[in-house]
């Protein structure tokens, strides 16, 4: 098997997907329109013959054709590094269709040097572009939330100007970040009917009456009910006067560290956070799917793979299922995140971040962009201390996304006054 994939661009392909997109888009996400300012358009112009990197968040399925139609609004062509195992589905069709557009693989929980190389190729070369999701695998699932940022990506990029440079001392690489923000385009009578009838199904297939409780009051509702389940289920005993994220943090570790013991794995880390530790197992998972030559990987039969797989979906679950998320910003959009995560939970439907069904209303999204930035302007500093300036441009790329991500905060509402609980 050949572990990894390069990019083979072809432009009657790139032609094909340009003219697809929005039915595409459309059919896999209901996403309407990809929103973006005059002014940003003239921008993403301006950088057209630039070398660059485009980061932007990462909380679903849809951001790599997002950042495709950018890259057409922009008039130039970007690379894209996808998960190693995706390139084998439909018996490798979909390999060839991400090749073809200029996607190649990188395989997770491995040095994948192969990767490291064409990465630092790409941005190298001159007018060379890259998407880039800093926030890296598995996809968070809330469009409000940023996830940690993975340093590596950083430390790629100055090893690509290193090479740069080595052809043409003056050589830089901007720097874009970019935030994607969905926005449900139904009314609210429309969006509150769809909502009411859709957790409905979720208390009748768990057996509760939600009363007069207002939706916000609901969806707590539901949320306790599968905790107290998820505690019973795994064993855990309930501490007095723990709060819900305290306990809902208990099962997802019960949850990981269940898996771990299951694959045998001797380098798992307990004390690691639940996100880091999900990355890990579904890194080790992945290199199982795909046969990868590594002494250490675990032997898992197909019952064993499928378990592992399924309680990693509930782990995940878990995860994004924060309480105060949803109290203090009860926007629809929020409300169907939560929706998701209870779809996946009670009724076994596939997540939509793991490619299931998009929402029954459609969507927009909403593309802002912070100031673009030279990494040349670190260069010096990256060359006395590395470790310091990754950090340095690291925080400076996040509190760029961060700053985005608060300003779309207008572009929605909410359905419920925030913090309007009752006796849940």
């Amino acid at each position: 098997m050949q572990f990894f994939i390069p990019p083979d661009f072809q432009l009657p392909v790139a032609w094909f997907a340009d003219a697809a997109l929005p039915g595409v888009i459309k059919q896999y996400q209901n996403i309407d329109a990809i929103i973006i300012d005059k002014s940003d358009r003239q921008m993403l112009r301006s950088l057209r013959k630039e070398r660059l990197l485009f980061f932007t968040n990462h909380p679903s399925q849809a951001e790599p054709m997002i950042a495709y139609h950018v890259a057409n609004v922009m008039g130039a062509r970007f690379n894209y590094m996808a998960t190693r195992r995706a390139f084998d589905f439909l018996f490798g069709a979909v390999g060839k269709l991400f090749q073809s557009v200029g996607a190649y693989s990188v395989t997770p929980g491995i040095a994948d040097r192969d990767s490291m190389r064409m990465t630092r190729s790409i941005v190298a070369n001159s007018g060379g572009k890259l998407v880039l999701f800093p926030e890296g695998e598995p996809m968070c699932g809330e469009n409000d939330s940023l996830m940690p940022f993975q340093p590596g990506i950083i430390k790629l990029s100055f090893g690509a100007l290193q090479d740069a440079r080595k052809k043409d001392a003056s050589a830089d690489i901007i720097i874009l970040p970019g935030f994607i923000k969905y926005k449900f385009e139904a009314t609210e009578a429309e969006i509150r009917e769809d909502l009411h009838k859709s957790i409905r199904e979720i208390e009748i297939a768990l057996g509760v009456d939600p009363g007069q409780r207002n939706l916000l009051r609901q969806f707590l509702m539901v949320g306790r009910l599968l905790l107290e389940q998820a505690e019973k289920e795994y064993a855990i005993e309930v501490k007095p006067d723990s709060d819900f994220d305290y306990r809902i943090g208990r099962v997802r570790h019960r949850m990981l560290d269940n898996i771990a013991r299951r694959m045998e794995l001797k380098n798992y880390n307990k004390e690691s956070d639940a996100i880091n530790k999900l990355r890990h197992l579904t890194s080790i998972l992945e290199l199982i799917e795909i046969n990868y030559p590594m002494k250490d990987l675990p032997k898992l039969s197909a019952a064993d793979m499928k378990w592992c797989q399924r309680e990693c979906v509930k782990a995940y679950d878990m995860i994004v299922i924060k309480r105060e998320y949803l109290v203090s910003r009860p926007t629809p959009e929020r409300f169907y995140e939560w929706l998701a995560r209870f779809e996946s939970y009670v009724l076994g439907k596939t997540p939509r971040m793991l490619g299931g069904h998009p929402p029954q209303l459609p969507r927009n999204a909403y593309l802002s962009f912070a100031t673009p930035f030279k990494l040349g302007q670190y260069y010096d500093d990256y060359s006395r201390d590395k470790s310091k300036t990754v950090e340095k441009v690291l925080g400076k790329l996040r509190q760029d996304m961060e700053k985005l991500l608060e300003d779309s905060h207008q572009l929605t509402y909410t359905l419920v006054d925030p913090g309007d609980v009752g006796g849940v």
